[in-house]
């Protein structure tokens, strides 16, 4: 249905319509609150496309109010991205003792964001939603993409207070990679830009990039090196400054914990916590959304904001000692992330 709609308070919140993709699927708009914060979820993508928190004036995330962004050049912003986010070396794996082969990107031998039928690209269904929460569904056929197994996804959104909560689980009926991670873009300030803001991330070591920014395999020590976040640093926000790589949280999924902070300038802090062992710190400086209305009232260019993208390392499917990424039948797949907000304004 184009529409329907969940009480607050005796408030109605209506799940909408968000406009029709290029191909005729529509998209809905599904509004998630509390006392604190307002968030709208989108089912393409599974996208988080907005965050306002009680007390301060703008939007917490980058989004666009217009479904072309989200089919075009914003496609990872807020989304729910895999089976296997970031990139696939040389875009072949051997699984289970058989060879598979997917999507190549068009700037070089990888497959970036498992390619055009990534999860980004699907219309998740509504199984279930409420004032605060929605329950998304998304089931993958064996071969899509070229990845192995007939692969059922859920995802639930949920918030209590000023904190949202994702949690994502999956199964699969036959041996397939599996590594998704949500792509927020976290905009803290009134305007695009995060120069002077200050981020704090708990690893000790992050996987060394390459000249294709794919893992060599090494884990190095922060120490000494422009990636030791753990007492908080502030952010140039520019070019001067290269962010785009996998900070070592642990070397295995562990209980929920708090893993990074990011605070703006303006006093707006977000607090993230997940269950996953890596975090993708990504600079935003490719953005480029000049070509859609965005929530900012102004286009969207290179480093509007970064990216902090919970997961398993990237590149585990040729590093062998890299924490596992297979998702085995019977042995289902599960992802807590959280990100909890403040402000001087509501103390």
């Amino acid at each position: 249905p184009a529409s329907r709609s969940c009480a607050l308070g005796g408030q109605i919140m209506p799940i909408a319509s968000f406009g029709q993709t290029a191909d005729g699927r529509e998209v809905q708009k599904i509004p998630l609150r509390s006392e604190q914060l307002t968030v709208t979820i989108l089912t393409l993508g599974a996208v988080i496309n907005d965050v306002r928190l009680t007390g301060v004036a703008w939007p917490l995330t980058l989004g666009s109010p217009d479904v072309a962004g989200y089919e075009g050049k914003l496609s990872s912003f807020g989304s729910f991205m895999g089976p296997v986010i970031n990139r696939i070396k040389g875009c072949t794996a051997e699984i289970d003792g058989q060879r598979y082969t997917f999507e190549k990107h068009h700037s070089g031998n990888l497959t970036q964001h498992s390619g055009s039928t990534g999860m980004h690209r699907q219309i998740w269904s509504i199984a279930e939603h409420g004032p605060d929460y929605v329950v998304l569904t998304l089931s993958l056929s064996d071969g899509l993409g070229g990845f192995p197994g007939n692969r059922d996804i859920t995802l639930r959104y949920d918030i209590e207070g000023a904190s949202l909560r994702m949690t994502a689980t999956a199964s699969s009926d036959a041996p397939t990679p599996f590594n998704p991670a949500n792509h927020s873009y976290w905009s803290l300030d009134p305007t695009p830009g995060y120069g002077g803001q200050k981020l704090q991330i708990a690893a000790d070591h992050y996987s060394e990039p390459d000249a294709e920014l794919m893992p060599t395999g090494r884990i190095l020590p922060v120490d000494d090196s422009p990636y030791d976040f753990r007492t908080g640093r502030s952010l140039a926000g520019n070019e001067s400054e290269f962010y785009d790589l996998n900070l070592c949280l642990s070397s295995s999924k562990a209980p929920l914990r708090p893993i990074a902070k990011l605070t703006g300038r303006e006093g707006v802090c977000m607090e993230m916590a997940t269950t996953e062992c890596g975090l993708q710190l990504y600079d935003g400086g490719t953005i480029d959304g000049r070509d859609y209305p965005t929530h900012h009232g102004a286009p969207y260019g290179p480093y509007a904001a970064p990216a902090l993208e919970a997961q398993s390392w990237p590149g585990s499917l040729a590093q062998t000692h890299f924490p596992d990424i297979i998702l085995h039948p019977g042995a289902p797949y599960r992802q807590i992330t959280s990100w909890t907000f403040s402000a001087k304004q509501i103390g």
